[in-house]
């Protein structure tokens, strides 16, 4: 038993040696990946389609008076589900130019990274507005590149969310205003006729619903949000 344990122990002692070159490489690569999954939520809300549609669909059950219809599982649900159909494009490039050929070790990191940029930074312009990135670059204090593709992502990620802001909210505004107008019209005809107490929201509630369920208004309000991006 004595021998046994003297054996352990100098089996212990020993250093332990991790070799990471070969085929341990591969598992290496794929454990940054994992971590770098950790940043998921802040590039799903900074550099994708995500915010622009949660905050519309969020307005939109706003002015529909149902603030808890649909419930919130739901719109984040329908606004990853849209978000996805239209970084699709996207994705794929940066999938077959820079992390396909990277998990392959045919590229280094730094190589991944610049073929990366090129598609993000190119939808990220496409979606912001001039008067928001020249904003970032005075404040920089630096001057604006002529060329787009020279413009630094810790330039155009903050401008693309600012312009997605309020891009969102003018969306935002065209939805709510007509159905604010039908709540204004039942209050007004229930205090002609002197109906006072009746809450105005119990009779334009339904009267809204109608109205979204017969202009198709799913069908429109997807399909202004998608083609927004084109």
């Amino acid at each position: 038993m004595i021998p046994l344990l003297a054996q352990v122990a100098a089996n212990a002692a020993e250093p332990m040696q991790i070799t990471l070159d070969g085929g341990g490489s591969t598992p290496v690569k794929l454990f940054l990946f994992l971590t770098a999954l950790s940043f998921a939520t802040a590039l799903l809300i900074s550099i994708t389609s995500f915010t622009r549609i949660v905050v519309v669909l969020s307005f939109l059950r706003q002015a529909m008076g149902t603030p808890q219809l649909p419930p919130n599982q739901v719109v984040i649900a329908l606004a990853l589900a849209i978000s996805f159909f239209v970084m699709a494009p996207t994705a794929t490039r940066v999938y077959e130019g820079a992390l396909g050929p990277y998990l392959a070790e045919e590229i280094d990191g730094e190589v991944a990274y610049q073929r990366a940029a090129v598609p993000v930074r190119e939808f990220l312009l496409r979606q912001t507005r001039d008067s928001d990135l020249r904003l970032f670059y005075e404040i920089a204090g630096t001057e604006r590149p002529v060329r787009g593709d020279e413009v630094p992502l810790s330039v155009a990620v903050p401008a693309f969310m600012v312009s997605e802001l309020t891009t969102s909210f003018r969306m935002g505004l065209f939805l709510y205003v007509p159905l604010l107008l039908v709540d204004l019209l039942v209050a007004a005809i229930l205090m002609s006729m002197g109906m006072m107490m009746v809450p105005p929201t119990l009779i334009s509630l339904p009267i809204k619903v109608a109205i979204f369920l017969l202009a198709d208004g799913w069908h429109l309000v997807v399909a202004s949000l998608v083609r927004s991006f084109g």
